[in-house]
């Protein structure tokens, strides 16, 4: 029987609720796909439709979160009307709104991606997306309404918010303060200071004077009078005196199963030029013996 799409993110839904169960209580190596499908009561095989492995669900269970989240903060009564730092400031409270009921799960989701980093982010987050482009439009809203001066990054601050989040929550797993107010005062002051910043296109300023520092460097750098010239003629000398690679050597191991070439005379040394005594004949002499013998 054909499921509908709304029965497929039941299901989904299901399994994820049911793994974040079962992982907060047993531990996520304690937890096997078939108790999450036994769990979720769906059969063994028809969980890996949805997710082929645990890691997945973990992600599957972040991604949720994030877009349960952003909708939250659009659907805030009066959003539109906030300032940067408000929306800012809203959609961070709303992602750990939403984190707070599973803390004791997030806590083994953080253990999880210092264990295995590359498993956690092998596959990246639609909701990643997502955020970067609504935090982009916060932007993008501020610099029409002239609260920020021009900023010329909004898409890469979009993308660095999704890391100061991941920064928040870390700081929120291990806040034992009263109602978790030392993160919210970490969060106040970070995006208060964030948009002061872009209020007097300080952000902008730095990248501009970066770039001023390295245009004037490298025009520094090539003029005549410099030590350009100079360092190249000796990267070059360093380069043409270097040894060259042992190349009978390497032909010979890396050539291993070639069937065994007729014998030949061995060869005599070469004698060492005393006029010209360059490093680089050495090495090379060194293999030829070698092979002859």
């Amino acid at each position: 029987m054909k499921t509908t799409r709304q029965q497929q993110d039941a299901t989904r839904r299901q399994i994820v609720a049911s793994a974040v169960d079962l992982m907060t209580r047993q531990g996520f190596d304690g937890t096997t796909m078939k108790d999450i499908a036994r769990a979720a009561g769906i059969g063994d095989a028809t969980i890996y439709k949805y997710f082929p492995t645990k890691d997945r669900i973990v992600l599957g269970y972040l991604d949720d979160v994030a877009h349960q989240a952003l909708a939250d903060t659009l659907q805030t009564p009066g959003f539109a009307g906030y300032g940067l730092q408000e929306k800012l400031q809203r959609l961070t409270d709303a992602v750990l709104e939403r984190l707070l009921a599973d803390r004791e799960f997030v806590a083994q989701v953080r253990s999880l991606a210092r264990r295995s980093p590359l498993s956690m982010l092998a596959e990246p987050l639609a909701a990643r997306h997502s955020l970067r482009e609504a935090v982009a439009s916060f932007l993008e809203a501020a610099e029409a309404s002239g609260e920020i001066e021009p900023c010329d990054f909004k898409g890469m601050a979009g993308g660095l918010y999704t890391d100061y989040l991941a920064g928040v929550v870390t700081y929120w797993l291990a806040d034992t303060s009263e109602e978790f107010a030392d993160t919210t005062q970490l969060v106040d002051l970070s995006l208060g200071v964030l948009v002061q910043a872009l209020r007097g296109g300080l952000v902008n300023r730095v990248l501009q004077l970066g770039g001023f520092v390295l245009r004037s460097q490298m025009a520094r750098m090539v003029q005549h009078s410099s030590g350009l010239m100079g360092m190249l003629q000796l990267a070059r000398q360093a380069m043409a005196s270097a040894p060259p690679d042992p190349a009978p050597a390497y032909t010979a191991a890396a050539e291993p199963s070639r069937s065994p070439e007729p014998s030949k005379p061995p060869r005599a040394p070469r004698k060492p030029r005393a006029a010209s005594p360059a490093p680089a004949a050495q090495p090379v002499a060194t293999s030829r013996k070698r092979k002859s013998a």
